[in-house]
């Protein structure tokens, strides 16, 4: 059963799965028991959700307000609630890493470009992008925002998980069967399986040759973050997407991917997220959570 930009069909006996596109990845939507009917509406409002968050944030539209705060050369800028919600959210991340976590770091791609070549940047190149990077020169005083002309802001990072956990609230409102949602390897739910179970979700081993890991997820969230499909590699040594806002390169030692289990999927990005960026450091950081979590 297909609408626009939907479609739904029998994964296993009671079992629909809902799919659609959205933020540049597959989006999935499981849902036990009801009908197929239903599970449609319920995948249509999940893709809603979805697309409404990227045309919001994306900077890669003209219409977003990422990209009205990216233009605004040094003006202000006066920004919805929602928005300001994330500016906010951004902030603590932003003071949680000591800057190594900044939205404003986009600008990086200028120079990096993750294509699993050999084709690092030039050291001269990052350094060149790092003084369009810094939250802290940015004027944010809710809700209005102040940004130097040159720097950018990107919600690459943390949009995704949040679209899940906003996604599941709005399904949830219409449908009481249970719900599991994966964007792209970001999922949430918010219960067991009708028989009471937990929903496993597979991790892929990032070496051809690794075993899938299983998390078992009743309700929150399950967040990856890696280099499985966005790095470079030079002289054996691998350069994972993950930088490092206060340097402009991947943290050394960084895991090759951090997979964590919170009470959100926000929260579990977040935290993938940072281990990334402590490096060595990473086992150290979630243990200290009290989290589930796997390291590769």
């Amino acid at each position: 059963m297909q609408a626009a930009g939907v479609a739904v069909d029998e994964a296993a006996p009671g079992l629909w799965r809902g799919s659609f596109r959205a933020m540049a990845s597959p989006g999935e939507v499981l849902i036990e028991g009801g009908s197929q009917r239903r599970a449609l509406r319920t995948t249509q409002r999940v893709a809603a959700e979805a697309w409404r968050v990227e045309r919001k944030w994306s900077r890669y539209r003209e219409d977003s307000i990422v990209q009205r705060i990216n233009r605004a050369q040094s003006k202000d800028v006066r920004v919805d609630d929602e928005t300001a919600d994330m500016l906010d959210y951004a902030a603590e991340l932003w003071r949680l890493s000591a800057g190594r976590f900044d939205i404003t770091a986009g600008v990086l791609r200028r120079a990096w470009r993750f294509d699993g070549s050999d084709r690092l940047p030039e050291t001269r190149d990052v350094a060149e992008l790092m003084p369009a990077i810094g939250w802290q020169r940015v004027d944010w005083n809710r809700p209005r925002l102040c940004m130097p002309a040159g720097m950018e802001i990107d919600f690459g990072g943390i949009g995704k998980e949040y679209a899940v956990d906003r996604a599941l609230r709005l399904a949830r409102a219409q449908c009481d069967q249970p719900l599991l949602l994966n964007f792209g390897g970001d999922l949430a739910s918010d219960g067991p399986r009708i028989d009471g179970s937990a929903w496993q979700i597979g991790i892929s081993p990032v070496e051809p040759e690794g075993a899938t890991e299983r998390i078992a997820l009743r309700q929150g969230g399950v967040a990856t973050s890696g280099d499985a499909e966005r790095y470079l590699l030079r002289d054996g040594k691998r350069y994972g997407h993950v930088l490092d806002a206060t340097t402009g390169w991947p943290t050394p030692g960084a895991p090759r991917a951090v997979t964590v289990a919170a009470s959100s999927c926000t929260l579990a990005g977040m935290l993938a997220t940072l281990a990334m960026l402590e490096g060595d450091h990473a086992r150290a950081f979630l243990e200290a959570q009290q989290l589930r979590f796997l390291i590769q």
